[in-house]
């Protein structure tokens, strides 16, 4: 909006162009992250996302990050089933499931996008087994990398490995 309001006076705003351009490029960033976790395509492959709000303990879907990354991966080819506790109905080609394990089921990868807590404290060891791929980008660092690495999952988060 700023920029928007910026162009309207004459007035070229590089600086906050600048910082949406950057912002822009970390969902592409991550979005890479999950296409190497794929195995190197998304064509095709099914992605579980955990978390589709724009922040946990809300049900806002507005300017959500994750819905932002979501974009980038279909784009690529991948289908997306989703999982977040306070999003019910599945929506723009999202299938939103019931449970965080069915999300899962068969999909190449996990991302969690959403920092929702009750993401910490599920079975891995089942997750491991639902995943055709035992990995999962951690785009919040919400997960105990070292207690995923114990139940045989691949993990990869944000700014550490």
């Amino acid at each position: 909006a700023l920029i928007y309001i910026a162009d309207q006076a004459g007035y070229d705003f590089g600086l906050l162009r600048g910082v949406v351009e950057v912002n822009d490029q970390q969902f592409i960033r991550v979005a890479d992250k999950i296409e190497r976790s794929a195995g190197g395509s998304l064509d095709g492959a099914v992605v579980a996302v955990w978390g589709l709000t724009f922040k946990a303990l809300t049900d806002d879907l507005r300017d959500s990050p994750s819905l932002n990354v979501i974009k980038i991966l279909q784009e690529r080819g991948a289908t997306i089933r989703g999982y977040d506790p306070a999003v019910t109905s599945s929506f723009s080609d999202i299938t939103v499931v019931a449970d965080p394990y069915e999300a899962c089921e068969g999909a190449s990868v996990l991302a969690v996008l959403t920092e929702w807590d009750q993401f910490k404290w599920l079975d891995f060891e089942r997750v491991a087994a639902e995943l055709t791929r035992p990995h999962v980008v951690d785009g919040r660092n919400l997960l105990d990398r070292q207690l995923l690495r114990q139940h045989g999952l691949v993990y990869e988060g944000i700014g550490r490995s």
